[in-house]
């Protein structure tokens, strides 16, 4: 057996740490420098004595490939000019269709432009067909379409989930939808069964058998991936005890398959006398193999290719018989994944897998007498649990305190007996249904059993710590902390650990000062959202659309912020009016934050809430910070008309929010309230809808700074033209959220202070 020198190991690990830093700095840029950088690092790399400075060269190495790489998927993404382009294509549906509220989604790669001619379309696309016929499309089916696209754009906010980077990563170059025409038809498929009619036909199979089972999300994620019938109550207990990688398939899934496909492989090769390999070679290639096709059931998602990654380093050591180090494995599995997939870097999950599993090295490979059993299993729940603490508190804002007690039960349950139960199922159901059935009926018991449970953990008032995010300075110090804490006894100094973590976990977001304010203006598409905070006090001002069954803006876009900001609990709701886009996300958002008033002018469209009506003359005054409702009067017959209009003032500055008002509205508040309608922040009413923001209105409310909160290229057409020159007269800035992003403004003592998320926070793959 060949054995690896120790002084290999540190600088492999040296190699791995440049080349993933140069990777990293890249992946942080707002937009690309020019290829001749990428030219002069290449010449650093041939000129210079890269065997003395092997760690800086491999940050150069690293810093040149995520260039080229970037620029290369940059290629892929259709050109902003090209927005709503439309185009008669012909493909085949790729991914397993989402349900939402009036259609599927689901992603399509481009076989043929038919029109218009000479048209160069990225390779895939990701389509939306509202209310699409009664034989929708299925993973596998090739279709004919004439489709609307754009590039790619989603919401942007600070806590939030940057859903352009994540298509980005996913290699989707334009988004859109599918417009009525005769033409769309479905095609012949052709010889053969694809992978993703494969898989649908195992999908169809699943939801035939757990029909009505309120855990076929749940099986369904276990066994394909598939996670869009998960609700949203179910991902909130996976959230709060912390046991989400445990229905995700991800690199413990992988693992687990092909440690069984590995052992059980060993002892029959060992069993039956195999000549011709040895049995740990032929183990390491069944446990590659078992990898591989269980990551094909998840339709290689990218989390299963970095666990394939990691599984292939670690079978192909025992392949080619290499004794390698523990640090070894871990930096070469590191730095193929991020060669492989430069933007894995920007995956919460590829930090965190690699974390655990250097932890549990720690925990128990690192150990002169290491745990077994039910010790082991212990172990590796403290140590997992204390030291990612620092990375979910800098990634997500909280850490779940009911994590170790929660995956002490789960662990065995869901990672080790379901999933091989769920797989074996699926697997069997075309060849023998009834046994295959029965699996998963075995499957969904089991959960029914232990999901309770969960249930019960994650409504422990302390399951789960949620703090502000913390400044980056705060985190190297956590990450040494926790190493220092989980050291083998004897090592001194151990108590310094928690000495480090404290920074981070002690750090909190400054508030507003007593007579000032600060209200975000939320990216939520086409939709209103908007959070107030004062010195002590938080008031959210609608919450966002409904998308779907399982998604929705409060849920996806407030509730990140809140936590983002270190808010724990609502003292205010209110929902402007009952339209979805402002009313869609509130239960969600009530679901997740206590509430301790709310207010609406629709109260019989949200029994859940318990909320009171809001109306005119409505004051309080919270911090040095006064609050009027002005509206609405009653008596208009349009519901925009009724929305709330709230109006805050500050000691320096004011600011008015007006949901959907219209015309009518407007004129009723001039009336009323002439000059007193004054504030130097205006959340333009109805989106900028030119049946709004009339000459009168924009004369009494004087705004020095107009927000617009709209969807791009939204159907409506919003903002009018016409509006914004309206605005442009008066000599208004306008922002919107379209372009901006979140918009966050302070109204404190000084000159009004804004800040566009979508400028500030900006990474080269983000729309303009």
């Amino acid at each position: 057996m060949n054995v690896i020198a120790p002084s290999a190991a540190p600088a492999l690990v040296r190699v791995a740490a440049g080349f993933v830093t140069g990777v990293s700095l890249v992946e942080q840029l707002p937009a690309l420098p020019s290829p001749g950088l990428g030219g002069g690092l290449l010449l650093w790399f041939v000129l210079c004595p890269w065997r003395r400075w092997p760690g800086w060269t491999a940050l150069v190495v690293g810093l040149g490939w995520a260039l080229a790489y970037g620029s290369w998927r940059l290629s892929g993404v259709l050109p902003a000019a090209a927005a709503r382009q439309t185009a008669q294509v012909e493909g085949r549906v790729v991914s397993l269709p989402d349900t939402m509220e009036r259609g599927v989604r689901f992603d399509f790669t481009v076989e043929r432009v038919l029109e218009p001619a000479g048209l160069v379309l990225p390779d895939r696309l990701r389509l939306s067909w509202y209310d699409p016929p009664a034989a929708a499309p299925k993973a596998g089916q090739r279709w004919r379409l004439r489709v609307s696209l754009r590039r790619p754009h989603g919401t942007l906010n600070p806590g939030g989930f940057d859903y352009e980077g994540w298509l980005f990563a996913q290699g989707i170059g334009a988004v859109g939808y599918v417009r009525e025409s005769a033409a769309n038809a479905r095609l012949a498929e052709g010889v053969g069964v694809s992978l993703p009619a494969w898989r649908q036909r195992l999908y169809d199979g699943l939801a035939r058998v757990l029909e009505g089972s309120p855990y076929a999300g749940l099986i369904e994620a276990l066994t394909l991936g598939a996670d869009g019938n998960i609700t949203a109550a179910q991902w909130e207990v996976l959230r709060r005890t912390g046991t989400a990688h445990l229905i995700a398939i991800s690199g413990s899934h992988i693992g687990l398959v092909a440690a069984v496909a590995f052992f059980v492989t060993q002892k029959l090769a060992a069993t039956l006398g195999v000549l011709r390999c040895s049995p740990p070679s032929l183990a390491a290639g069944a446990g590659v193999l078992a990898a591989l096709s269980y990551a094909a059931l998840a339709d290689f998602a990218i989390p299963t290719q970095r666990a394939l990654i990691m599984v292939g380093i670690a079978m192909g050591a025992v392949w080619l018989r290499r004794a390698l180090a523990f640090s070894q494995v871990l930096a070469l599995a590191l730095v193929a994944v991020v060669a492989y997939d430069p933007l894995a870097v920007l995956a919460p999950g590829l930090w965190l897998s690699f974390a655990a599993v250097a932890l549990i090295g720690l925990a128990v490979a690192g150990r002169v007498e290491p745990p077994r059993g039910w010790r082991a299993l212990v172990a590796i729940n403290w140590v997992t649990a204390l030291g990612l603490a620092p990375l979910l508190l800098l990634l997500f804002g909280q850490i779940p305190l009911i994590a170790p007690v929660a995956n002490l039960l789960a662990v065995p349950v869901l990672g080790t007996l379901l999933v091989p139960l769920c797989l074996a199922g699926a697997l069997l159901l075309p060849l023998a249904p009834g046994l295959g059935g029965g699996l998963l009926q075995g499957a969904e018991a089991i959960l029914s059993w232990i999901w309770p449970l969960l249930e019960r953990l994650s409504a422990v008032p302390w399951a789960q710590w949620s703090r502000a995010e913390p400044p980056p300075w705060t985190f190297p110090p956590a990450v040494l902390g926790a190493v220092l804490m989980l050291a083998p006894r004897g090592i001194p100094g151990r108590w310094l650990g928690l000495v480090l973590l404290l920074p981070a976990l002690a750090a909190g977001v400054p508030r507003p000062a007593p007579g000032q304010f600060r209200l975000a203006l939320l990216d939520v598409g086409q939709g209103l959202a908007a959070v107030l905070e004062t010195h002590h006090r938080t008031l959210v001002f609608d919450t966002g659309a409904r998308l779907g069954p399982n998604f929705d803006m409060g849920g996806a876009v407030v509730g990140p912020y809140l936590r983002q900001r270190g808010i724990r609990d609502i003292d205010l709701l209110i929902i402007s009016h009952g339209d979805s886009d402002h009313s869609g996300g509130a239960r969600t958002l009530a679901a997740q934050f206590p509430v301790a008033l709310a207010l609406t002018s629709a109260p019989e469209q949200l029994p859940d809430l318990m909320a009171a009506p809001c109306r005119a003359g409505q004051e309080w005054t919270w911090d040095g910070v006064r609050f009027a409702m002005l509206g609405p009067t009653g008596g208009l017959e349009k519901e925009n008309d009724a929305s709330c209009v709230l109006r805050v003032e500050g000691r320096n500055g004011s600011a008015l929010l007006t949901g959907d008002i219209e015309r009518a509205s407007e004129e009723r508040l001039v009336a009323r309230y002439g000059a007193g309608l004054g504030s130097a922040v205006l959340v333009v009413p109805h989106h900028g809808s030119n049946s709004s923001s009339t000459r009168a209105f924009l004369a009494a409310v004087r705004p020095s700074l107009a927000l617009i909160p709209a969807g791009p290229l939204n159907r409506f057409g919003f903002p009018h033209p016409q509006v914004l020159e309206r605005y442009r007269a008066i000599g208004a800035q306008v922002l919107s959220t379209a372009e901006s992003g979140a918009i966050l403004v302070t109204v404190g003592d000084g000159p009004l202070r804004w800040e566009a998320y979508r400028v500030t926070h900006r990474r080269y793959w983000n729309a303009p």
